[in-house]
């Protein structure tokens, strides 16, 4: 249970303090003294009278009331110190450092779990074990360097490794990235990630609470608390940007072995942040860059001017921001462009990148970013101005800050020379701003916040979705791949499009149900779930004679239970599908349908339920998204069609949560219909037992 205690502590005790600052239990007290903690300081070590210039306790039953208590003991002793504070000392807040636990073995796991029981029982609230600690304005309790100014000013970094937030502090800094709290959750034994984004939300307060959330996750155990405090943070307007370890199955492995914890799907996750509003990152410095994108005021369009007095830069920094979908445009000629030319150096451009040369000076600059700021058609601006170290660049910094303060537009100062210049940059770092020393990052991060969807909303799509027939439908059906006949049933009642196409089993049935649907028809064997690499389609049967042969034909297949037959529908084949994740729910995945899933894995993912804004945005955030809407004169899809088919699709398994794996593939789509060609279902309903 997380209290103001761990955030604002009046004391803290120190179990297992040293003398030694070479040692977790001397480092803490080394960096709480030198990071000014006001509160009282007690430290205990049984073999000291003195620590640091503190007084030292033999034990802990011979401290006063403490309001928390940091552990830097072995494993095996933690558990009866954690009893003796808080029945006995009134101590709320708890972090133990220390490891042994449940990333060693079970035994340690079973006692890190009766330790997190005893914090329960008394109110408490326990970080770690196994972690580097806690970092407030108020108290820096952690036995790791750097400790950053801790402000109010800056984000909330959650963390579940240790090493991995010192590494992304280190990260940040150098750019002028700033902290507030910093939380390292270690296994999590009773607060995680989730928890803590739990508590920022439901105590945050506008105005107040730093706006900018920065996630570091190895394992995400509660979903939806997740997906719930998120998104709530988000529409309060904060900004949350996450790395989730352990997407590939050999980061996996590494991130199971660090933490003793299962991974979740990437798909799930994918979903998960999208539908959250969280901006995914998958490496330190995307991370840091996407969080100082987060400092800058917010960009409102997709304009950007890029004003630099280098040239490859400037190139450099236009193809990343244009091959996210932003946009450099040009600068058209008015009596304003005519004005700011007239005070740059001959051989300027304002072609955009606006280029004021290696000479160019901080009155020019200031010049730029004003007519930047009132003139130009852009949305925010980039400046890029670094040093080959020949002559003094501090007043071009002084401009560019003063600049920054009042304008209205974002502005995104990219200083490369951080060795040449380094005291200037630090001059300029220190009035509070940030610094982008690489212009790809910048324009890859850029990318990313810009093409990130706000919170999706939490109602399912009911409109024409028969929730009883699929109920009926369901709880009839075997556990199993499902038949042609309940798949039917079931698109029918959630109002996805279908080909008419009809079951068969003699040739009379075939020959009766191909002149009912209509020439040319699809054939196709029932039973084998990969028809195809068995060859068991046959496409554009156009007459009576060639429904009898091709019936025998597919009736001979090994596995085979019938003959479907099917209307012969055209178009682009397009994929829909979703497969259940435990603990997350159904995530839906579309993209081009065919052999395309396969070979190109061009896939964009959603967790249901979703909205027409999420389908929307799954479908622009496919590679192929131009061959959806049509290119050079090929026909596309009908778009708003195919994002009301998804959205059905989700309220389907939203309301059958015994499906846990449906594929359509193909859909058929062109500019007037798309529609379900042939899908396979699985039910279990042991499943839904379990995971309901």
């Amino acid at each position: 249970m997380i209290n103001d205690k761990l955030f604002r502590p009046d004391s803290i005790a120190i179990i297992g303090a040293s003398n030694n600052t070479m040692k977790p239990g001397g480092k803490i007290v080394k960096n709480l003294k030198e990071h000014f903690y006001k509160g009282k300081l007690y430290a205990v070590n049984p073999h000291e009278d003195e620590i640091q210039g503190i007084t030292a306790y033999k034990s802990a039953e011979d401290l006063p009331q403490v309001d928390m208590a940091i552990l830097a003991i072995p494993a095996q002793f933690c558990l009866p110190v954690v009893e003796i504070l808080a029945s006995q000392k009134n101590t709320k807040a708890f972090i133990i450092v220390s490891a042994g636990f449940g990333e060693a073995s079970k035994e340690g796991k079973k006692l890190e779990q009766q330790i997190a029981g005893v914090v329960d029982k008394y109110e408490g609230c326990l970080i770690g074990p196994n972690c580097i600690g806690v970092m407030t304005p108020h108290h820096a309790s952690v036995f790791t360097t750097p400790i950053p100014p801790l402000t109010s000013g800056g984000c909330d970094f959650i963390s579940g490794s240790g090493a991995t937030a010192v590494f992304i502090i280190e990260s940040g800094i150098p750019k002028g990235l700033r902290f507030a709290n910093v939380f390292s959750v270690g296994n999590s034994a009773q607060t995680g990630v989730e928890d803590i984004l739990e508590y920022l939300d439901v105590n945050y307060e506008q105005g107040v609470s730093p706006k900018v959330k920065l996630l570091y996750i190895e394992n995400i155990n509660n979903p939806d608390k997740l997906l719930l405090h998120a998104s709530s943070l988000v529409r309060k307007g904060c900004k949350i940007a996450a790395i989730k370890a352990g997407s590939s199955a050999a980061g996996s492995r590494a991130a199971s072995s660090h933490t003793g914890a299962l991974t979740s799907s990437d798909a799930a996750v994918e979903a998960l942040f999208r539908k959250a509003g969280i901006v995914r990152c998958f490496g330190r410095e995307e991370l840091t860059t996407v969080a100082n994108v987060f400092m800058c005021k917010e960009l409102k369009g997709r304009k950007l001017a890029i004003i630099t007095h280098a040239g490859g830069p400037g190139v450099m920094l236009t193809d990343a921001l244009e091959d996210g979908g932003l946009k450099i445009p040009q600068i058209p000629d008015s009596p304003a462009r005519k004005v700011l030319k007239e005070k740059l150096f001959p051989g300027s451009s304002l072609e955009n990148p606006i280029d004021f040369l290696a000479t160019g000076t901080a009155e020019q600059l200031g010049e730029i970013i004003d007519a930047c700021e009132n003139d130009f058609d852009v949305d925010g601006m980039a400046v890029i101005f670094g040093s080959p170290g020949l002559f003094p660049i501090r007043d071009v910094y002084e401009v560019l800050n003063d600049k920054m303060k009042i304008c209205q537009k974002p502005v995104y100062p990219i200083l490369p020379s951080i060795i040449n210049v380094k005291e200037d940059v630090s001059f300029f770092l220190s009035h509070g701003n940030v610094n982008f020393p690489d212009e790809v990052l910048l324009g890859r991060a850029l990318t990313k916040v810009i093409h990130t969807p706000a919170p999706a909303p939490s109602e399912t799509f009911l409109e024409g979705i028969d929730v009883k027939v699929i109920r009926d439908v369901v709880e009839a059906a075997s556990n199993g791949y499902q038949p042609p006949e309940v798949i039917h049933r079931l698109f029918d009642a959630a109002g996805i499009p279908r080909v008419k196409e009809k079951v068969t089993r003699s040739e009379t049935e075939a020959v009766l149900a191909a002149m009912g649907i209509g020439f040319p028809v699809v054939m196709k064997v029932v039973g084998p779930v990969h028809k195809t690499d068995v060859g068991g389609v046959v496409l554009n049967v156009r007459n009576v004679e060639q429904v009898r042969k091709e019936f025998h034909h597919l009736n001979e297949i090994k596995g085979a239970e019938g003959v479907l037959v099917a209307q012969m529908a055209s178009g682009k084949e397009l994929f829909l599908g979703a497969t259940y994740e435990q603990n997350f729910g159904h995530v839906v995945l579309c993209g081009l349908g065919g052999i395309y899933v396969e070979v190109l894995k061009d896939l964009s993912s959603g967790l249901a339920p979703l909205s027409k804004s999420e389908a929307a945005s799954m479908l622009r955030q496919l590679r192929s998204w131009k061959i959806l809407k049509g290119y050079r004169r090929q026909q596309g899809v009908n778009i708003p069609l195919f994002e009301e088919i998804i959205v059905r699709l989700s309220s389907l398994l939203r309301n059958a949560t015994e499906i846990i794996e449906i594929d359509i593939n193909p859909l058929l789509g062109n500019e007037t219909e798309i529609l379900a060609v042939d899908a396979r279902i699985r039910i279990e309903k042991e499943h839904k037992a379990e995971h309901k």
